[in-house]
């Protein structure tokens, strides 16, 4: 089984910390970034997630939200725990940006 909560840090130097999950799954935590499109300075951001309780083969899967403290963007984050036969764990993500655009007719460009 995986265990989502703890500090976990990817490839590109960000690090992500997860507390502890209540008995529904809900789980908060921060977000630090080593990858920005700003020009400000980068700050640690919350985040607030939801895990699907795992079947009895499957490997847990989540969601998350990031609040970005430095910028009008927010980031949805969906992803999936695998443990390795040596008891490592990893977790694979996808992630949708979200920036604030000035009217509807920019909405095309918010999304990446």
């Amino acid at each position: 089984q995986c265990d989502l909560q703890g500090l976990w840090r990817n490839e590109l130097g960000s690090n992500m910390t997860l507390l502890a999950l209540n008995a529904a799954g809900i789980f908060s935590g921060s977000y630090h970034t080593a990858m920005a499109a700003t020009n400000k300075q980068i700050l640690v951001s919350p985040l607030q997630g939801a895990l699907q309780h795992p079947r009895v083969k499957g490997h847990i899967t989540f969601g998350f939200t990031v609040q970005w403290q430095f910028s009008d963007y927010i980031t949805a984050f969906v992803g999936q725990c695998f443990v390795d036969h040596h008891g490592k764990e990893t977790l694979e993500t996808a992630w949708l940006v979200r920036e604030e655009v000035p009217s509807h007719k920019d909405t095309w460009r918010a999304t990446r």
